[in-house]
């Protein structure tokens, strides 16, 4: 009896080592990201074998949070750390890191990755300054909003977990060319709903959806800040009124974790509708994962521009 007991705890002790379960000789790589895009994509990639935690969430502006306590003991006990970079979170990740004390997430090392490091950016300044408002000299970072350069962070981010954890590189290399095929064939599907949207003129809030116009051919013919990061006056917002009443627009775009304020005034003057848009994962109901982001985002342009 004694024996047959222990031997069925072993039996299922082995089972959920080979599962990777409780129980698994493999512990999760736990991984810090810094916007919630690159949560969802860590966590398309490594699936059971990555405990993953974002340090924004969608309705917080990721130039500018607060490194909380449980946030530093998170970057202390980091394996990885998967960011925007090219200066998005310059305001509070240098702090963070420093703080965290740990030595494998630091720039230079394995477990520190930033993906706009391996993709082309849009807006790189010839020069840039304090007096220029929130401009970045790396360029653009807001590049979740293009599903191609997604799939682009996909590969550098697949290589970035096979060598933090070597032990279980051909469950991550599955995993990304599952990834890849069932992205690429959603693209194809974005590809055809956003015919109608190529040339729509738009006016946007803050420059937050560069990559967005340049992936589907929207005409940016407004924004609403008179500097980047800098909330507009209402004397720029007439002024903006009457760029529009020269150059209409089919929309006012602004994302999901920026005030409304300034794109409803617009919306109602100009008699264009103010569309939120969910800007990363989580930023609307129907935004809960990288898949259903596009698919709110253009469902949404699509209602605004009337198709």
């Amino acid at each position: 009896m004694t024996i047959s007991l222990r031997s069925s705890l072993a039996a299922a002790a082995a089972a959920l080592a080979l599962a990777g379960g409780p129980g698994s000789a493999h512990a999760a790589v736990k991984v810090l990201a810094c916007e919630p895009e690159w949560a969802a994509l860590v966590q398309e990639l490594g699936g059971p074998l990555v405990d993953v935690q974002s340090a924004t969430t969608a309705l917080q502006d990721p130039h500018r949070i607060q490194a909380r306590p449980s946030l530093l003991a998170r970057a202390r006990q980091a394996e990885l750390l998967a960011c925007t970079g090219a200066e998005l979170e310059a305001g509070w990740l240098p702090i963070l890191l420093q703080q965290s004390g740990n030595p494998r997430i630091q720039p230079g090392q394995p477990g520190h990755f930033m993906a706009a490091d391996g993709v082309g950016k849009l807006g790189v300044p010839a020069a840039a300054d304090r007096s220029q408002g929130d401009v970045h000299a790396a360029g653009n970072p807001h590049i979740q909003t293009d599903p191609r350069r997604i799939a682009t962070v996909a590969t550098g981010l697949a290589a970035r977990l096979r060598q933090v954890d070597p032990a279980n590189a051909a469950e991550y290399s599955r995993r990304e060319a599952d990834f890849a095929r069932r992205w690429g064939e959603a693209q194809a599907r974005w590809q055809a709903q956003a015919a109608p949207l190529k040339g729509m003129p738009v006016a946007v809030q803050h420059a937050s959806f560069a990559y967005l116009q340049d992936w589907l051919g929207l005409k940016e013919v407004a924004v609403l800040e008179p500097k980047p990061g800098v909330e507009p006056s209402a004397a720029h917002l007439r002024s903006v009124l009457g760029t529009l009443q020269a150059t209409p627009a089919k929309a006012v775009l602004y994302a999901a974790y920026q005030d409304p304020r300034p794109s409803e005034w617009l919306s109602r003057e100009a008699r264009i509708p103010a569309v939120k848009l969910p800007f990363t994962v989580g930023g609307t109901e129907g935004a809960g994962t990288l898949f259903t982001l596009f698919d709110d985002t253009l469902a949404r342009l699509r209602a605004a521009a009337g198709q």
